[in-house]
């Protein structure tokens, strides 16, 4: 069974009716305590959603979530983030301002920054061509899928990894952007596969069908 977590941010039925047409067996995540490693129902953990990063990390530590998607990330447990769930993996972001003078930590469990796209036209809204970083046979993600796949997109932020390595896929707007990591079964896209056609569902159903 596949767990959604849902902190209160939107489009999380977006996500579900994706699953569903998949045919994938899923339900959101009740509390924090669901995603500990052994004894969680889930076998595999969806973080989706849109929305500021500094909101997202209060609503995920208020809640108890955000330690226990560590915990969860730290055991290598099939993890997939979508859009704001790509970005608050990392150590912090140019979206959320600091508190007392420090900045406004992520999970911390992918080194790097969030950074503002340059110039006006923000956020990127639309389809946007993306290229692997990998070879697609080598992606729990990208297997079977056209290289320069067109996923749809909306953000204003882009995530900028300190190690190449982790990133899987990547984007151009304005400029040349990590798309998408994968670190072990970690895995998180900066697109939003549920609204992405048939191809973001091949996508989905590719992560689904990994250990």
């Amino acid at each position: 069974m596949i767990g959604v977590v849902n902190y209160g941010a939107g489009n999380l039925g977006s996500v579900m009716n994706a699953l569903k047409r998949l045919g994938l067996t899923a339900r959101f995540a009740l509390a924090p305590e669901e995603l500990s490693p052994g004894v969680s129902p889930f076998e595999k953990i969806i973080f989706p959603g849109d929305g500021h990063f500094a909101s997202a990390m209060e609503s995920l530590e208020q809640s108890g979530y955000a330690q226990a998607l560590k915990e969860w990330i730290a055991a290598d447990k099939p993890f997939l983030g979508i859009c704001i769930g790509l970005q608050v993996l990392f150590d912090s972001s140019e979206e959320a301002p600091p508190v007392n003078g420090k900045p406004r930590q992520g999970l911390q469990v992918i080194p790097g920054r969030v950074r503002h796209f340059p110039g006006r036209k923000v956020p990127q809204i639309g389809w946007n061509r993306t290229s692997f970083a990998k070879a697609p046979e080598d992606s729990r993600l990208f297997q079977g899928l056209p290289e320069h796949t067109f996923f749809y997109y909306i953000h204003s932020y882009y995530a900028d990894p300190e190690v190449p390595e982790f990133t899987a896929a990547e984007a151009v707007y304005m400029v040349r952007y990590c798309a998408a990591v994968e670190r072990g079964a970690l895995a998180a896209v900066q697109f939003h596969p549920e609204k992405s056609g048939v191809l973001g569902l091949k996508l989905l159903e590719n992560w689904a069908s990994h250990g």
